[in-house]
């Protein structure tokens, strides 16, 4: 493991990223570059996009609204994030986010320490070139997570079942 030195310097519309369903993750810095101390990834969640609840075994999750606005799970508490809102799940704690309104919103995700963004690159699709839409998940795109989450330490809380 290399620590980059001279730090960083991650210019607008540059990371890594991933589409997961319609929710684009940038990563802006990996664990590769940070001694795996943190990922820090800038993520625009598509109208009714998210996550579903979930929780952590390994990272805290940190969350800075920058625009829009976010439905939030943390533990039993509901809250509504508009830009300049931190949130904070330490590891361990059942969370979700959702995107309720019909515009996109973008947010900072910091996870302590990194590894998060692993998972995102093994589930989700790369982004090879320009940032378009990206279709929602499929159930095959879904199954595919819940098969992988638990290598990376997350637990999810699938829906419960269609009646």
């Amino acid at each position: 493991m290399t620590i980059n030195q001279n730090g960083l310097f991650v210019e607008p519309d540059r990371g890594r990223s991933y589409y997961l369903g319609q929710d684009l993750y940038t990563f802006k810095a990996i664990g590769e570059e940070t001694g795996e101390a943190y990922a820090l990834c800038e993520l625009i969640v598509a109208p009714g996009g998210g996550t579903p609840p979930h929780r952590h075994s390994r990272e805290n999750e940190s969350f800075y609204v920058q625009d829009g606005e976010i439905e939030f799970q943390l533990g039993d508490r509901t809250l509504v994030a508009t830009p300049g809102t931190f949130l904070y799940s330490p590891k361990g704690q059942l969370h979700r986010f959702t995107n309720t309104t019909s515009v996109p919103a973008k947010l900072l995700v910091w996870v302590t320490p990194a590894g998060f963004e692993k998972f995102i690159a093994e589930v989700g699709k790369a982004v090879n070139g320009q940032i378009t839409s990206a279709p929602p998940l499929s159930s095959e795109d879904f199954d595919k997570i819940l098969t992988i989450s638990s290598k990376y330490g997350i637990e999810i809380i699938p829906p419960p079942p269609e009646q």
